[in-house]
């Protein structure tokens, strides 16, 4: 599924416009972005947790020459899903 679809799929479920719906959709998007990117975190209960993790500077190997490559540290985007999404998808 991709953005629109999911954008279609709430404005089913909602009753909303289409346009309404992917603009509440792109606000979610936008929010947990800036949020992340601020360093916070989102808890949405039953659903899951967003998060940032941050991975340490390492060394690795390009496999075409063998040579030493540093890779830099950086954050990345994490997302665990929550007690209600894992019951769903396994029950």
């Amino acid at each position: 599924m991709n953005k629109n679809e999911l954008a279609a799929a709430v404005a089913d479920k909602a009753g909303l416009s289409k346009g309404d719906a992917a603009s509440a959709v792109d606000a979610v998007f936008e929010t947990i972005t800036s949020e992340l990117k601020s360093g916070g975190d989102i808890r949405v209960l039953g659903f899951g947790n967003f998060s940032v993790n941050h991975r340490a500077a390492t060394t690795g190997r390009n496999p075409m020459t063998g040579k030493p490559v540093d890779i830099p540290a950086k954050k990345v985007a994490k997302f665990s899903a929550g007690k209600g999404l894992k019951d769903a998808l396994n029950g």
